[in-house]
């Protein structure tokens, strides 16, 4: 069944998330689940995918129906990427990323032109959206970004590089940050959209990455790419403090893809570990089995908790910064721990590419370290509560 908003009411609506769940859970049987080791052993990105899941509705989550989207808020989309993540968290992440950044800095920081003149096509899956702020030399310090944007007359001029970028060779339309003031300086930074097959735009390095194979990583190189000032997203200067705000909901995404990974994996565990058969008995009679899989079952339900939160105050346009970075670093350290737990439940299986588990814990090392490490969502909680 194909997801229709139908209503704009953005409450916990339970009704509202089971069919997302549902519709989100058949999607992955019937398009992923058959592809998901060919897809990960020759790191292949099957945008077509995406593709179908705009027709589904997974690709404009967040925007409204007056440009084309679902009209969703946060509870439902957080579902949908916790059900698409349990089968492919390669999946999970491209669509995360899409609607969190690429899609979602266009619907809160465009003028109603560039809404209605990017967000359908993006809404619908028919492009696909990237979105850079990453650089070789600048990751969480980007006030020190290299790239920068020239203002010439009505146009800016581009160079530089963006590294990292989830759908940097394939992306149809990218959101780029770039410098327009000096150096380590606050508001030094402005967002432009710019659209894939303009001239200086191309794109380089694809990542031979440990996990999350089938979304693909690249590069995106500017040499004198040249584009008009209609394509500025709010003020010149504004493009960090944007950023920041953007970041605030892709964290909950993140929490979400984390806590689809969790969950896969201990589905997984709880399954094998009733099928396996030793002394005589299923291993999850083992206390030393079943305890771990108290514990996952624990703080998956915390990890639900902390996002449903976050969400809450997104949905509600409360300051939510604290809580999502909370629901992002609980989640995502959780999912390591699970999928770790879930390879030592299945032994020498766990190891195996036969089983599911082993993939759970390639991928879910990426959620401790894109769109803010760990240490990262430690800095930002300490300084919100000591603040306080």
């Amino acid at each position: 069944m194909k997801t229709k908003s139908v209503h704009q009411n953005l409450s916990y609506n339970k009704e509202s998330i089971n069919l997302i769940e549902s519709s989100a859970r058949d999607f992955s049987l019937q398009f992923i689940q058959p592809y998901v080791m060919d897809w990960d052993e020759n790191q292949h990105f099957p945008k077509e995918v995406l593709n179908k899941a705009g027709e589904y509705g997974f690709m404009g989550m967040l925007v409204p129906e007056t440009y084309g989207g679902a009209g969703f808020g946060y509870h439902e989309y957080a579902a949908s990427i916790v059900e698409i993540s349990k089968i492919d968290p390669s999946i999970g992440l491209s669509i995360a990323a899409h609607n969190s950044l690429c899609t979602n800095h266009i619907l809160k920081f465009g003028n109603e032109d560039q809404k209605n003149k990017w967000l359908p096509n993006l809404a619908s899956g028919k492009h696909i959206g990237a979105w850079g702020l990453t650089e070789p030399n600048t990751g969480s310090d980007a006030s020190k970004m290299a790239s920068t944007a020239t203002k010439k007359g009505n146009k800016w001029v581009l160079n530089g590089t963006k590294n990292f970028i989830t759908h940097g060779k394939s992306g149809d339309i990218a959101v780029v940050i770039f410098r327009t003031g000096p150096v380590g300086k606050k508001n030094n930074s402005t967002a432009f959209v710019i659209e894939r097959g303009t001239r200086g735009f191309e794109a380089g390095k694809k990542e031979n990455k440990l996990g999350m194979r089938a979304s693909e990583t690249a590069e995106m190189i500017f040499q004198d790419c040249i584009i008009d000032d209609s394509n500025r997203l709010g003020e010149v200067g504004d493009g960090f403090k944007q950023s920041m705000k953007i970041l605030d909901g892709g964290r909950i995404s993140i929490a979400a893809l984390s806590l689809g990974i969790a969950k896969g994996a201990y589905e997984a565990s709880v399954k094998y570990s009733n099928e396996r058969i030793q002394f005589g008995k299923p291993i999850s009679s083992f206390q030393a089995i079943s305890f771990k899989l108290a514990d996952m079952a624990t703080e998956i339900r915390a990890a639900e908790l902390l996002i449903k939160n976050a969400s809450d105050k997104i949905n509600n346009l409360e300051p939510m910064t604290l809580e999502s970075a909370m629901c992002k670093l609980f989640a995502s350290e959780l999912c390591v721990k699970a999928s770790n737990e879930a390879v030592q439940i299945f032994g020498g299986y766990g190891y195996i590419k036969d089983f599911p588990v082993e993939k759970y814990l390639r991928d879910s090392k990426l959620c401790t370290i894109g769109e803010g490490t760990s240490e990262i969502q430690k800095l930002v909680i300490s300084r919100k509560i000591l603040s306080k």
